[in-house]
């Protein structure tokens, strides 16, 4: 069977990752007594966050909360976002409160592996990071960074590093004094040691790089409350694009996710 490991957000836990990233790595020691503790937010289940997180992309946080709030009234109420909700839901009428063709188009793929039985907010719970990661990221519009985001900041998944995240590549290289951002293949290496707790490390490499001033953090924090920078994922058509932009992910209940990634 496969080991079941508490999600960050269980009593203790956040404890037991400081103890174990100061044992591991001193160079994290300083990071740990300078900055906050990894935060929790608001909870809300897991289909929820991810239709925030499409309508979220590619817009300053201001102009997803604004959209999403239009959303979420078309929707007659937030407990009301559910999949057969959504697949309700006219391209016209998403267009209306600024919602895209192509996001519209996610949603609705969203809803429809939801609505076949393929997803699930028990599912996607209870799934291993690993099929986690597979099962989400062939939802149109879903790429690795959105995964991961939603797996440390939804799920709180005590064990995820997000590789591709312009913020956790640049703390890693700060702190390990490198000349370049490290790689993925080199991030795997570098933060081996950080396991279990990936997660916890990848928020002080956020918190690192944000103390620092430098381009590319991946989560601020903006009156108490957690936000990732959305780094925009690549098109559908292979297209990358490179800047930023601000993104909000919410907190789902608590909950115990077993396995990890990497």
């Amino acid at each position: 069977m496969p080991q079941i490991i508490k999600p960050l957000s269980a009593d203790g836990e956040i404890e037991l990752a400081i103890r174990h990233l100061r044992a591991v790595d001193p160079l994290l020691g300083p990071l740990i007594d300078t900055h906050l503790p990894f935060q929790f937010d608001s909870q809300q289940p897991p289909f929820i966050a991810l239709t925030k997180s499409i309508l979220y992309q590619q817009l300053a946080c201001k102009a997803g909360t604004s959209i999403y709030t239009r959303f979420v009234s078309l929707c007659g109420a937030e407990e009301s976002v559910c999949p057969d909700t959504v697949l309700s839901l006219s391209t016209q009428q998403l267009k209306a409160i600024g919602v895209s063709g192509r996001k519209a188009s996610y949603l609705y793929d969203l809803a429809n592996k939801y609505k076949s039985g393929i997803l699930s907010d028990d599912t996607v719970v209870k799934m291993d990071d690993r099929s986690l990661f597979t099962m989400l990221s062939m939802v149109k519009g879903i790429g690795s960074w959105s995964v991961h985001m939603f797996m440390i900041f939804s799920l709180h998944r005590p064990d995820v590093l997000p590789v591709s995240d312009l913020g956790v590549r640049k703390g890693v290289q700060m702190l390990n004094g490198l000349d370049e951002l490290p790689r993925p293949s080199q991030m795997e290496q570098l933060c081996e040691k950080w396991k279990p707790y990936r997660s916890v490390g990848a928020w002080y490499m956020w918190r690192f790089v944000e103390g620092k001033g430098a381009a590319g953090s991946g989560v601020a924090l903006e009156d108490g409350v957690v936000q990732p920078l959305q780094q925009v994922e690549p098109q559908q058509d292979g297209h990358q694009h490179q800047h930023q932009l601000q993104h909000q992910l919410q907190f789902v209940e608590p909950v115990n996710g077993i396995g990890n990634m990497g």
